[in-house]
């Protein structure tokens, strides 16, 4: 919290203390004239004496408000605070009224003098308990505002260290791909290469940019390209199915977080297996939910949900967590796989438009 943030409740607080001592001093002169006004006989000269005699108290208790902002610096411990405060509650009670006392003579019974003391000394304590409970709760707002930055500083370094993990992950595996390109057909590698060239400024944009943003529309553009130079490796094993909603075009996701399932089927259903597969990607807008959900599931062997949990992949997981720390529980993904069956991921992301 700033200054500035800060300024505004010690304002506030003045406010309330000065609006005091005033309906203080307003209800102390209607009591002490109380019979008067009840007969009519109204004079101002009680009250200008009761607001001349009191309102030095008030300017001298003011002073609670810096005496509290040291001994909380000073972080003495609680009842060393409370020895400094009864120290002083007692001296003040003692100077407000030691002028009177000297004027007028010890010749008044001993309580005539006791409870004057007493009421000063409850007067402290009231106003030194106020000043420790704003100053208390204006550091809690700080530590609660200090928290939620340190958190927001902690999701957004795991954020970047996941992407940091995923791209090498990515740049490798095409890479990998694109090597074993080149023992059959070095023309299609060569193609490859530019196609990969595109790839890889799609990451660097994403990355120098420093958004983890981007739109539908440009996360599937890179798939596509992905798609291509995969397709250029597996030739017609690879068929790819498109059902794309037109409306999810222009919503915001993670970038980078589509192309890694695209990634595990082609790695999983197509590369063990020489027959031909099917993949499927979709993409829809589920307005009831306000969620934008995507789909990349393929015909290949699948797996035993369990092995899937146990797995120790980088893409799926990463994906996972990355949408976990962008929008929590409002995030989900879920695999649909069985033996046999086919092996099926779907996004669920909660609608931002780009």
């Amino acid at each position: 919290m700033t200054s500035d943030e800060d300024a505004i409740p010690t304002a506030r607080m003045w406010t309330v203390y000065a609006c005091g001592w005033i309906a203080y001093l307003i209800l102390l002169g209607v009591a002490l004239q109380f019979d008067a006004l009840r007969h009519g006989r109204f004079s101002w000269l009680p009250v200008v004496k009761m607001v001349a005699t009191s309102s030095p108290q008030a300017l001298f208790l003011a002073l609670l408000w810096p005496l509290s902002g040291w001994l909380e610096r000073r972080r003495l411990a609680s009842w060393a605070i409370f020895l400094v405060h009864l120290g002083c509650a007692l001296a003040y009670a003692l100077l407000s009224y030691a002028l009177m006392w000297l004027v007028f003579g010890f010749r008044q019974p001993l309580d005539w003098y006791l409870w004057p003391v007493l009421y000063a000394t409850m007067s402290y304590g009231v106003i030194a308990a106020l000043f420790h409970m704003v100053r208390n709760n204006a550091a809690r707002r700080r530590q609660a505002a200090a928290m939620q930055q340190a958190q927001a500083l902690l999701l957004t370094a795991e954020l970047n260290a996941l992407r940091s993990k995923l791209n090498p992950h990515f740049l490798f595996n095409t890479l990998h791909s694109i090597i074993a390109l080149t023992r059959k057909d070095p023309g299609a590698a060569e193609a490859a290469l530019f196609q990969f060239s595109d790839m890889l400024r799609y990451v660097l944009d994403t990355e120098k940019s420093g958004q983890d943003r981007v739109t539908l529309d440009d996360e599937l553009a890179f798939v596509r390209d992905y798609l291509e130079l995969e397709s250029l490796r597996l030739g017609p094993r690879l068929r790819v199915d498109w059902e794309l909603d037109e409306a999810a075009a222009h919503h915001a996701l993670p970038a980078l977080s589509l192309q890694p399932l695209v990634e595990n089927s082609i790695k999983h259903a197509f590369n063990p297996h020489s027959r031909p597969g099917r993949l499927l990607i979709r993409s829809r807008l589920d307005r009831q939910a306000g969620a934008l959900v995507l789909t990349v599931g393929d015909d290949g062997p699948g797996a035993e949900p369990e092995v899937v949990r146990r797995s120790t992949g980088l893409g799926i997981r990463t994906v996972d967590r990355r949408l976990q720390l962008a929008y929590g529980a409002r995030a989900a993904l879920d695999i649909d796989t069985a033996p046999g069956a086919g092996f099926a991921v779907t996004m669920s992301i909660p609608l931002e438009p780009a």
